[in-house]
């Protein structure tokens, strides 16, 4: 079995604060997804260069994932028996539709990757 480390970036910490006071729920809707990534860290949409998008429900908002906030990865092989993935940011999907190619690559930039 391999063993999946989960890393969160700065930027995803200072979004996550954000949201947080907002939406009383997401600290454990993030626990939930935190497991889930574990359990299958290939999951959401593949963006390309090693990066996905997961939709999450946030339980206080009551809008399901569709209405919920979005969580952009980011996953590399660091041994053949371990994964890495980091979660970059988060945004609700109310204030931001979509995350633009320029947008993920200043995003990997910021992060360092």
């Amino acid at each position: 079995m391999k063993d999946i480390t989960i890393k969160l970036s700065l930027i995803f910490r200072k979004e996550f604060k954000k949201l947080a006071k907002k939406y009383r729920s997401l600290p454990f809707d993030l626990e939930r997804l935190i497991e889930s990534i574990q359990e299958n860290p290939i999951q959401g949409t593949d963006l390309g260069n090693k990066l996905r998008k997961i939709r999450l429900a946030i339980t206080s908002k009551g809008k399901g994932k569709s209405g919920g906030a979005r969580i952009i990865t980011y996953a590399i092989t660091v041994r053949e028996d371990g994964i890495e993935v980091t979660l970059l940011t988060i945004y609700d999907k109310s204030d931001q539709e979509n995350i633009s190619d320029k947008e993920l690559l200043d995003l990997l930039k910021q992060c360092g990757l």
